[in-house]
């Protein structure tokens, strides 16, 4: 039996909106190649080429998903979420790419004086592309920030970015109805410097989470009026973060009453953990360290 089919990925949102982008991309990709070749843009052929790697990412980011959705074991007690990060790492890699492929191919182009004047049925096609895959794109970027996915929310970008390349053939198309023949080259460079720019902005947080950043200022000010509020809880340090795929990992020192009994210390420390998951809007793994609020600790609670 395959791992799909004896696996619990079937009901992942996840997975299930990546298999919808491959099936909306075969389709796309064969109505762009046919539709280009057949009426000789250029344009249109590349952004074909452009929907066909997106079938690539799709199937990293499915890769990605069932590796990290393996239980945690001896050699990986955080478990093995990096890899969905490394496959929106991936994504990130493809997209600067595609992005640097477009905006040069478009400018070297322009530097040829090359003209292009598509007829009617390119600008069909490439309004059904900007509107399939701007839909794709709304539905898993949503998909990747409910479950904290940077695979998902690198691929969401990857669907944009094909729906920005359609933009550049549709006001191509429409220029070169109107006699302008240079509109799908001008175009071409500001698409793909704008997907440039979501694949560096995607490899920033994907390194930020490798080299074991912190959550972001809003998550850790949420964090920390949870914890304050928490009863007979006097103070807190050494609050320490990090994301693990589509998980969190929180650390964090609790200072008590000493005279409370272990048993009292260990209900305030799952009320702190109860109140921090409550803050949090994923899965979080919580650790607190008891420690007693007396004046002969306090330098050593510091270090």
């Amino acid at each position: 039996m395959s791992w799909w089919a004896r696996s619990s990925l079937r009901s992942d949102p996840g997975v299930r909106v990546t298999l919808l982008g491959i099936v909306v991309n075969i389709a796309l990709s064969a109505v762009k190649l046919l539709v280009g070749l057949f009426t000789g843009s250029l344009a249109l052929v590349a952004d074909g080429i452009h929907s066909s790697s997106d079938m690539a990412t799709d199937l990293a980011v499915l890769g990605g998903i069932h590796l990290s959705s393996r239980p945690a074991d001896s050699g990986h007690p955080y478990g093995h979420g990096r890899y969905e990060t490394l496959a929106g790492g991936i994504v990130a890699g493809v997209l600067i790419l595609v992005g640097l492929y477009i905006a040069w191919d478009a400018g070297f182009a322009l530097y040829r004086h090359v003209e292009t004047y598509p007829g009617i049925p390119v600008v069909v096609t490439a309004i059904a592309s900007i509107l399939a895959k701007e839909w794709l794109y709304r539905r898993t970027i949503r998909i990747g920030r409910e479950v904290g996915s940077a695979a998902l929310t690198a691929n969401a970008w990857h669907h944009r970015s094909d729906a920005l390349s359609s933009v550049a053939v549709l006001l191509g198309g429409i220029a070169g109805l109107l006699g302008w023949g240079h509109a799908d080259q001008v175009a071409g460079i500001i698409v793909g410097g704008m997907i440039l720019l979501a694949g560096g902005r995607t490899v920033r947080d994907v390194l930020h989470e490798l080299v074991e950043g912190a959550l972001s200022d809003q998550e850790i000010a949420a964090i920390q009026a949870a914890v304050s509020a928490v009863p007979r809880v006097k103070d807190w340090h050494q609050l320490r973060t990090r994301r693990v795929g589509r998980e969190t990992f929180i650390e964090l020192h609790v200072l008590v009453d000493p005279g409370l009994s272990l048993l009292q210390g260990h209900r305030i420390s799952m009320q702190v953990e109860d109140a921090v998951r409550t803050a949090s809007a994923r899965p979080v793994n919580v650790m607190v360290h008891i420690e007693p609020d007396t004046p002969d600790l306090a330098s050593h609670n510091e270090s």
